[in-house]
Order: C-alpha cells, then structure tokens, then sequence
C-alpha cells in the first residue's frame, strides 16, 4: 500500500473541512427562508377544548400569512405534558412548535417528576390571547348560583362530579382551588382533555366543569350548560347576564386561563422573533379580534421575554396554591 504524501493529506483535510463546514451551514434554517417546508404545532390536549379552538385559528391564520402550513397535532395526556416533552426534544430548527395552556406552569406543582426543565427547555413565543373561567353545571343539576352549588356540595359531600381536561390541568387546579377556598368535596374526573369532558358533560354523564370561557360558552348559549360564575374581575360582553364570583358571593376565587406558543430552547431568536411578529399580525385581524370578543377572549401578544417572566410567576405561584391546598406532587 502506498503512503500518502503530506501535501495530498493537507489537501484532502481542507476539502473535509469545507465540506462540513458547508453543510452545517446549509443545514441551519435561514430566518430570511423561514419556513421552507410545514410546521408542526404540538398540543397536549384532545380536540374540542379551548387550546385545540385557539390553536386552529391561529395556525389557519399564520398558513395564509406565511404561505406555508402550520398543522396542529395532539398528543393528549398527562396534563398536556407529553406534548410539552415531544417539544422539549424536538430538534430548534423552527418547524415543531408548542401550543400551550395555563396549565404548562401548573405542571411543575403537580408532577413530582417532568421529563423537562419547563424554563430551559423550551423557549416563548409569545402570549397569545387570555380568558376567564365559567363554572358550568348540567341543567338537571339543581343549582343556578354559586351558592346554591356551595350548599348542595356541603350537603351532600362527595356526590357531585367534576370533568377537567386530566389531573395537573387548568381545569383540575381551578377545581381543586376552588374546592380549598370553598371548604367543599367534590369528586375530581379527569378526562383526555376540555373536549372530552364537554362531551360527558352534555349528556349529563358529570355534574359540573371549570372551563375556559372560549370553549365553554357556545353550550351555555345553546342552553346545554347552565353557568353559574365566571372568574373575571368584570362580566363578559359575550355573556352579560353571567355574574362574577365576586358578585355571587365568593370575591376571594379568581382563575384566569392563557393560550401561547413555545419553541425547543435553542431555537435561533431570528426564528422566535420572525413568529411573534406573524403572531401579531394575525392578533390584529379583525375577523380574529370579532372571534375572541365572541366568545370571551382577549388579545394579548406579548413579547417572548414578558411572556417567560409570566411564566416563572405562574410557577411559583401555583406551587404556592398547591402547597396550601394540601396537595401533594404525584
């Protein structure tokens, strides 16, 4: 076999180099060509809920504005945490994405164990849109006010039931928070998401649910659902004969819920920005302002530093609020 001279070696080493070099720079998405090719958008709840309603809109909105598709996926389960840990792993190239719910910052009080860091492993987008909570009953429930509901579940402990969208959900902990503020027992049943539960809910198969005004509110206005509450300081333009659990008699329970987008950590911040700044466009369309006032949202937007500083808030806070409801991480 013959050596190879050091000058071929030299030179067949820089043509490696390059090569590579090349490659990973081809390989490395482009924030001007952004995206080349459809994006995918993890949720960690079933279809129907309000995540899944917020989701489709704005996915739909940022395929047209873009011109290239933006598919939302389930992957239901576990509070919406499998979703969570599917981005957390995904390669930071832009094209998985996170659609996330209030719940992503409950997740940390109510599991012992994540498969991710929730403030390093991924990375905001944006805040999209904010909305109150509606309590809502069966109509063969026998209850029409806050209290009424109060008295029943004193009276008879343990023999209501509350649908949620799964155990570390933000449906589970408005129950459970109110359930600690109340000094009531109802029976928690956790379902694969909001949509699920509604289903159940409808046919009278619970009693009652927690659930985002978005999602929960086109029952009440068909008369499937009876609503009791909402969780707001004030009450909604879209369901004005609705009190607020101040007015009806409870002013220390407040909930609010969220929708945003989030990103592997390590995605490059020209990505992260170049969607925001799409994010805020569709936010401004009025079609999409006209859906949310309907059904009792609100715009947000916020920059990806607010909305993580929102976040670790939330952590904490929610960990607090566990903690004094005597409940335990599983």
């Amino acid at each position: 076999m013959k050596y190879l001279s050091p000058r071929f070696v030299l030179i067949l080493s820089s043509v490696l180099i390059w090569t590579t070099s090349a490659y990973a720079q081809s390989s490395a998405p482009a924030a001007g060509s952004y995206p080349v090719k459809p994006v995918r958008v993890l949720l960690g709840f079933a279809p129907g809920g309000a995540t899944d309603i917020l989701a489709r809109m704005l996915t739909q909105k940022l395929t047209e504005n873009v011109g290239r598709s933006f598919v939302v996926e389930h992957h239901a389960g576990a509070g919406g945490t499998l979703a969570y840990a599917l981005v957390a792993k995904a390669v930071p190239d832009g094209y998985v994405l996170g659609g996330v719910s209030s719940g992503y910052s409950i997740s940390p009080a109510v599991f012992a164990k994540l498969s991710y860091d929730p403030v390093k492993d991924l990375i905001p987008i944006s805040l999209v849109s904010q909305s109150p909570y509606l309590v809502v009953v069966h109509p063969s429930v026998p209850v029409h006010t806050v209290k009424a509901l109060i008295a029943l579940a004193k009276a008879k402990p343990g023999m209501l039931n509350a649908a949620s969208a799964g155990v570390g959900s933000t449906p589970h902990l408005a129950l459970e928070y109110f359930k600690s503020v109340v000094g009531v027992n109802i029976t928690h049943v956790p379902y694969k998401g909001t949509g699920q539960g509604l289903i159940d809910l409808t046919a009278g198969h619970v009693h009652m649910l927690f659930g985002n005004v978005v999602s929960v509110s086109p029952h009440v206005k068909a008369g499937r659902l009876r609503a009791l509450a909402i969780t707001a300081p004030k009450r909604a333009s879209s369901l004005p004969q609705i009190p607020t659990f101040a007015e009806a008699g409870v002013p220390e329970y407040s909930m609010t819920t969220w929708f945003g987008m989030m990103a592997p950590g390590g995605t490059p911040p020209a990505i992260i920005n170049m969607l925001h700044a799409e994010i805020v466009k569709v936010l401004k369309m009025r079609e999409v302002l006209e859906r949310l006032e309907n059904d009792g949202g609100e715009p947000v937007g916020s920059a990806p530093d607010v909305f993580m500083k929102q976040i670790v808030a939330e952590i904490e806070r929610w960990r607090k609020i566990t903690r004094d409801a005597g409940m335990k991480p599983e």
